[in-house]
């Protein structure tokens, strides 16, 4: 049977060329970064040439990165330790109603210590605008968080119109990049962003890596105690091989950016129009101008969960959102916000997401099966 994956949003096969460099490292260079002698600083020459690579991606300082364990760490060391590092400035936060969990529940958290947060609404094509972020604002408001892409539906926020009107605010402005990392050129100063996240296994890299840039002069509140990595900003030894695997990935991911994004239009094309050859009912949630990979299409009187069964049986992998809910009964709040709770596409919507090894082959192989799919459970 052939296999197809579709769901490179919620993660992505590792590029060879990483995996077979990463265990070269792996073998041959085991030291401490923090150690003094040959084998640590080995390590510690692989880990600042990492560092560099990856903050030039961004334009950004190698000094202001901290590597994590991945995008959740990340968010929430944004988040939270801003949150804190600056209570004495305020005590109010905006964020949307379509972020990810990682900052939906670090917002959460936050709200049980004494913090106020204001969660915008989205339009139907998922949208906040620059408007509700300004006439939200006070002179308590000390961070915003909005996510530069959205992972289920593909929206891209105006976060370089946002960085605008808080240059002259005391907010401090995050950005969880983690679904356009790789896909969207991103220049930290040119979008005017104080903190930005990343991961590496959405880019073809290994998993159990992300970091977040923090902008020169910006407190942070550790979340982690212990020793006095990351410029004594996260407490651990670094993860070595899988810096180094991130920063190849990122490599080989942001090369020639426009090709990528019109190679993933392509498939999005052939998708929609196979869709309509078999004369589908099907409405399209991501907006027109989204992240290029991301495809999450509405099929009415269809149920969510035993589509994916079937899809995954006849070997198309695909989801219904966010993986970090995948085992949930609960609506994606991503679709809740954007259409409401009563809406019926909160339980017959797909995302089809596409990435390193998809072929416009497979794409037109898998909507013809998706298409024979959709009509036989609506039968």
């Amino acid at each position: 049977m052939k296999r197809i994956y579709l769901d490179h949003a919620a993660t992505s096969p590792m590029h060879p060329e990483v995996a077979e460099k990463m265990l070269v490292l792996m073998k041959e260079s085991f030291g401490n970064p923090s150690s003094i002698h040959s084998f640590g600083r080995d390590a510690r020459r692989i880990l600042d040439e990492s560092r560099r690579s990856l903050a030039k991606s961004i334009g950004a300082k190698p000094s202001e990165l901290i590597f994590t364990s991945g995008g959740t760490e990340a968010d929430n060391l944004a988040v939270i330790g801003t949150a804190f590092a600056n209570k004495t400035l305020g005590n109010h936060i905006i964020t949307t109603e379509i972020e990810h969990h990682a900052v939906l529940h670090a917002c959460k958290f936050l709200e049980k210590n004494g913090f106020n947060v204001t969660y915008l609404p989205v339009d139907k094509s998922g949208y906040i605008s620059v408007e509700q972020v300004k006439s939200n604002l006070t002179d308590q408001t000390i961070l915003v968080s909005v996510m530069y892409g959205n992972n289920e539906v593909g929206t891209i926020q105006p976060i370089k119109e946002i960085g605008e009107v808080l240059k002259d605010h005391q907010a401090y402005f995050h950005t969880d990049a983690v679904q356009a990392y790789g896909i969207e050129r991103l220049h930290v100063g040119e979008l005017g962003v104080d903190l930005l996240t990343a991961s590496s296994h959405k880019i073809n890299g290994p998993k159990g890596v992300g970091f977040l840039y923090v902008r020169s002069g910006i407190s942070l509140q550790p979340s982690l105690y212990g020793g006095e990595q990351e410029l004594k900003r996260r407490a651990g030894t670094e993860n070595v091989p899988g810096i180094y695997g991130f920063s190849l990935a990122a490599s080989l991911s942001i090369k020639e950016p426009s090709q990528k994004q019109e190679f993933y239009q392509q498939c999005k094309d052939i998708m929609i129009s196979v869709f309509k050859e078999q004369h589908l009912d099907y409405d399209v949630n991501s907006p027109s101008q989204g992240l290029a990979h991301v495809l999450n299409v509405y099929f009415p009187n269809t149920h969510i969960e035993s589509l994916l069964v079937n899809l995954d049986i006849s070997g198309i992998a695909a989801s219904s959102g966010s993986a970090c809910t995948a085992g949930s009964v609960d609506p994606s709040h991503v679709l809740v916000s954007m259409f409401g709770k009563d809406s019926d596409r909160l339980t017959s919507s797909v995302r089809f997401s596409f990435g390193y090894g998809t072929t416009l082959e497979d794409v037109r192989y898998a909507a013809n099966e998706i298409s024979k799919i959709v009509k036989r459970v609506t039968a």
